[in-house]
């Protein structure tokens, strides 16, 4: 799946031109580094690529993350819907602007069950994040429909779905905003880094600021610049950004290779009685990042979880049982265990969930496997742990 699989001369070609300047930081030293900037390249690559007219970078999709929510004005008080099923940092930062989070259900497409979204709406919700989790799309006609029957806030988290299309477009521009990542296990990487895209002038201005301590960016010397906005310093670095720019030029190489990949292993399993596939709202539009599927029970799921472990296929996931990923592990929110104090209602709507049952989420996701699709793969490889998987399977369904 990850893009640093494939790391080669391109990338090193663009690292390259960095160090050859020896201007590291994305702004400033205009006449030292002789033309070349890669972190506005990447952006303009980025719009280009994925058909957005506003791209920022980051130093993670983390920190795009967080960029996005200040740029949409979201802080105290605010509640932001998320999914039981996503990576943690969804979480983290909705409670690092002082915002809540609050949880919907999933559903068999591994995205947010549209009805338990609309469900958790509330006079302080502000917006609702879909997830597109490993490598495919949630629910998102019916989700954009909820947010603009509530005017509320759209905003996706794509970081897991980089490549990824709905009806056409590319997941994270249908919304307000929406975030990519590219650490070092995405689909294209700059070894760390993020990016906010958006089509809204006015948050790409604010995302701008908010990420490089509040500097509008409007003189060509910024140490002039006015602070209008208290912001941070989320900036990518040159070197990060030029392995992005080589990476993101060979996205449809990677597509095509990881839509094999993944092709065969399904079609190694899929008329196994017994098994049913992650639901996928647009079938084209997928990624081939992992083949999700189902099994009739948990503890047949984990037990087929642990075999695939024991016989080496590394690929293999039990999002039930991760502690990255799925509610029931996170200690810091079942503990209530933070470094920094939260304002009184902020602490109380997050314990809220410390320890509340997600009996739908939990039917689907202590049944389901993933199995990670590498690049690295030919043919014949794709082929024997196909083998190896359906042989496992078998045991358990058979």
């Amino acid at each position: 799946m990850p893009g640093y699989e494939l790391f080669g001369d391109a990338e090193r070609k663009e690292v390259n031109d960095v160090l050859q300047t020896g201007i590291i930081p994305r702004y400033g030293f205009e006449a030292a580094r002789k033309g070349v900037w890669k972190a506005a390249e990447l952006e303009e690559a980025i719009c280009k690529t994925f058909g957005c007219k506003y791209a920022l970078l980051t130093t993670s999709g983390t920190t795009a993350l967080t960029t996005a929510l200040a740029a949409l004005g979201i802080g105290a008080g605010d509640e932001v819907i998320i999914p039981t099923f996503c990576f943690v940092s969804n979480f983290e930062a909705i409670v690092g602007v002082g915002a809540i989070p609050v949880f919907a259900d999933v559903d068999e497409t591994l995205g947010m069950n549209p009805e338990s979204v609309e469900n958790a709406i509330t006079s302080h919700t502000k917006a609702i994040m879909p997830v597109h989790m490993c490598g495919s799309m949630a629910r998102m006609d019916e989700i954009k429909a909820v947010c603009d029957k509530n005017n509320i806030f759209l905003l996706e988290d794509a970081c897991l779905a980089v490549g990824a299309s709905y009806k056409g477009k590319s997941v994270g521009t249908m919304g307000h905003a929406g975030v990519y990542s590219f650490d070092i296990s995405k689909m294209i990487t700059c070894g760390e880094g993020g990016a906010v895209i958006t089509n809204d002038e006015d948050v790409y201005k604010r995302a701008r600021q908010y990420s490089d301590h509040g500097h509008d960016h409007i003189n060509k010397d910024r140490n002039i610049d006015p602070h209008t906005y208290l912001g941070y310093n989320y900036r990518i670095t040159e070197l990060h950004a030029a392995v992005g720019l080589a990476q993101v030029r060979r996205l449809p190489e990677f597509l095509a290779i990881q839509i094999r990949n993944h092709d065969i292993l399904y079609n190694s399993i899929k008329d196994m009685p017994g098994i049913s596939f992650r639901i996928i709202p647009d079938p084209d539009g997928h990624t081939g990042a992992y083949l999700s599927f189902f099994l009739p029970g948990e503890e047949m799921a984990k037990m087929a979880y642990e075999e695939m472990k024991a016989a080496g296929i590394k690929g293999a996931h039990y999002w039930y049982e991760n502690n990255w990923h799925y509610i029931g592990k996170w200690q810091h929110l079942q503990s209530g265990s933070w470094m920094h104090k939260l304002y009184e209602p902020q602490k109380l709507g997050i314990l809220h969930y410390s320890n509340r049952a997600f009996p739908m989420s939990d039917a689907i996701i202590g049944r389901c496997l993933s199995i990670g699709i590498s690049l690295l793969w030919d043919e014949s490889v794709a082929q024997e742990l196909a083998g190896k998987i359906a042989t496992i399977l078998k045991k358990y369904i058979g």
